[in-house]
C-alpha cells in the first residue's frame, strides 16, 4: 500500500463527525443539518470550485473547536495546484459563519481560493495585479468565496460591518475576499 493510500485512509478514519461528499453526492437535508447544531454549534458547508469536492461539519461546539472538522476543512481548502495542505486560521471560519448568520444564509459556500502556497501565489501574481506578493492566503488566513444566489455587495457590506478582518470586493470576478488580518477593505 502506498504512503498516499495509508495517509488517505488515516485521514478518512480520523474525521469523526465530518461529512465528506463527492461532487455528485447530495448534501444532507437542511433539517438534518440544523439538528446537528443543537447546543449552539457553528457549522459550515463548502464546495471547492476547482476540485469539485464538498465538505461540511460542525467546527465549533460546546465552547471549543472540533480539530477533526478543522483538519477536514484544511484538506478541502488546500492549494489544489500544488496539492499542499496548511492549517487555516479557525477565526477565518468564525468570520465566515458570522457573515452567514448575520444574513440568515444556510447555503453551501463556493470557495475560489483558500490556502495558497508561495509557489502558486507567485505564479498567480505574474498573471494578475490583484494578487498580493505577501498574500494572507499563504498564511492560511484568507478565503475567496461566493454564495450562489446571494448578492456580492450585500456579502461585502456585511463582512465589512463585522470588522473581523480584511474584506476585498471583486464583482467582475464574482467573489468576496475575507481574511483575519487587520480591519481594512478594498
Amino acid at each position: 500500500m502506498s504512503i498516499v493510500s495509508k495517509n488517505r485512509r488515516k485521514f478518512i478514519r480520523n474525521l469523526g463527525g465530518v461529512a465528506i461528499l463527492g461532487a455528485s453526492a447530495p448534501l444532507m437535508s437542511t433539517k438534518a443539518y440544523a439538528n446537528i447544531l443543537s447546543g449552539n454549534g457553528k457549522a459550515l458547508r463548502f464546495y471547492n470550485r476547482h476540485t469539485q469536492e464538498r465538505v461540511q461539519g460542525v467546527f465549533w461546539q460546546s465552547g471549543q473547536y472540533n480539530k477533526q472538522v478543522l483538519e477536514s476543512f484544511d484538506h478541502h481548502l488546500r492549494d489544489h495546484r500544488q496539492q499542499e495542505v496548511a492549517s487555516l486560521d479557525p477565526k477565518l471560519f468564525d468570520f465566515m459563519h458570522a457573515i452567514c448568520e448575520k444574513l440568515g444564509i444556510d447555503k453551501e459556500i463556493h470557495i475560489i481560493s483558500g490556502y495558497r502556497s508561495p509557489k502558486t501565489n507567485a505564479m498567480l501574481a505574474t498573471q494578475s495585479n490583484g494578487v498580493a506578493k505577501k498574500s494572507y492566503h499563504m498564511r492560511g488566513m484568507a478565503l475567496d468565496f461566493a454564495i450562489p444566489g446571494e448578492d456580492l455587495a450585500r456579502l461585502r457590506d456585511t463582512a465589512k460591518a463585522l470588522r473581523l478582518g480584511g474584506v476585498g470586493y471583486y464583482p467582475d470576478s464574482g467573489f468576496i475576499h475575507i481574511d483575519t488580518g487587520r480591519v481594512r477593505s478594498w
